[in-house]
């Protein structure tokens, strides 16, 4: 008997939004809260080498040795590199959080701002960019824009300023501030949870962009749910190839690939047709797409038989010519993740 659903109250869409506004607030107050503080952290740790080397002969030996400790002390935390520790300095030789009009400009902004900030050595053009991205809520990607054309020697020149407040929503720089992996090791979060953020802004990506893997691939579910003998398994994301008349299972993986990964992909390739196939339907394929722009590895899963236990992987090169007509190529699948655009052709440490 199918299941009825109650009848919702009068203003219950309405209510529904403001929540939704209300959760999305708190979660990017504590993001910006987060950031803040790891900044506070930051700039004290620039401050005290200052002092220290003002007062002894802390030179680089003695930086990188501070380093190694810092990460021995805190393991998870990838923001001790040495290199960092040098930006810290000079984040504080740059600006002075004690005081107030410092800290207005630059307390709010995330540490790859400061850091890009910081590449300009004339204080005053330094301070009128962070004054303006913070004003107008830059991305970091936009404030790298305006820095390599030199908005500081256009702007006033034209009739208006409009160039310099193109921006997005207010809440771009706590938006932003939710991709930097050094917040999470400020926040001690552990590897499961910042690769579940990962792979979770890797499936948005991934969705936004199915229309440019070519023709004919629909979305049919993200965290698709597979129960499998009372246990719950959820596959990252579920296409339909129209074509070929084939779901296609896309899983993502932060991190180098590992062997294990395909088995995973397999078993839901497996499970997909065993479970989830519709009758007629051509069998199951699979993706895996692993790690970043820097070291992408994509790898295919097909099962050309009736038994679910036989899937077999693949490179892209080593897929059936067939295969590779209907199904995008590695190079178009990380231009669709990395760029949010595929070819028509198919980093503070």
């Amino acid at each position: 008997m199918p299941q009825i659903e109650p009848e919702l109250p009068n203003g219950y869409a309405g209510i529904l939004v403001s929540l939704k506004e209300l959760v999305s607030s708190a979660q990017l107050r504590a993001q910006q809260a987060a950031s803040n503080a790891m900044v506070q952290m930051y700039w004290e740790i620039g401050s005290t080498i200052l002092e220290r080397q003002a007062a002894q002969p802390w030179g680089t030996k003695i930086l990188q040795r501070l380093a190694t400790d810092l990460k021995s002390a805190f393991p998870h935390m990838r923001g001790f590199s040495r290199s960092n520790l040098f930006y810290m300095r000079a984040f504080a030789a740059a600006w002075d959080l004690s005081h107030p009009e410092d800290k207005a400009r630059v307390g709010r902004l995330p540490w790859g701002h400061i850091i890009e900030l910081l590449k300009l050595k004339d204080p005053e053009i330094r301070n009128w960019y962070a004054e303006r991205a913070g004003e107008h809520n830059w991305r970091l990607e936009v404030l790298e824009h305006q820095i390599t054309t030199g908005l500081h020697r256009r702007a006033g020149a034209a009739p208006n300023n409009l160039e310099e407040r193109l921006s997005e929503d207010g809440a771009a720089l706590a938006r932003s501030v939710a991709k930097d992996p050094l917040v999470f090791d400020f926040l001690g979060l552990t590897k499961e949870v910042e690769e579940l953020a990962m792979e979770e802004a890797m499936t948005q990506r991934m969705s936004q962009t199915l229309a440019e893997f070519g023709r004919g691939f629909a979305f049919y579910g993200r965290q698709f749910h597979l129960d499998v003998e009372g246990e719950d398994f959820y596959i990252d994301l579920l296409l339909v190839h129209v074509p070929t008349n084939r779901f296609v299972v896309v899983e993502l993986k932060s991190g180098k690939f590992r062997p294990e990964h395909l088995g995973q992909l397999n078993f839901y390739v497996a499970a997909v047709n065993d479970r989830v196939r519709f009758p007629g339907m051509a069998p199951t394929v699979g993706i895996l797409v692993c790690g970043s722009k820097h070291e992408p590895t994509v790898r295919y899963a097909l099962d050309g038989s009736s038994q679910p236990v036989a899937v077999s992987s693949y490179t892209y090169d080593s897929l059936p010519p067939e295969e590779r007509a209907a199904l995008p190529s590695p190079q178009a699948i990380t231009a669709a993740l990395e760029q949010g655009t595929v070819p028509d052709s198919r980093d503070a440490d």
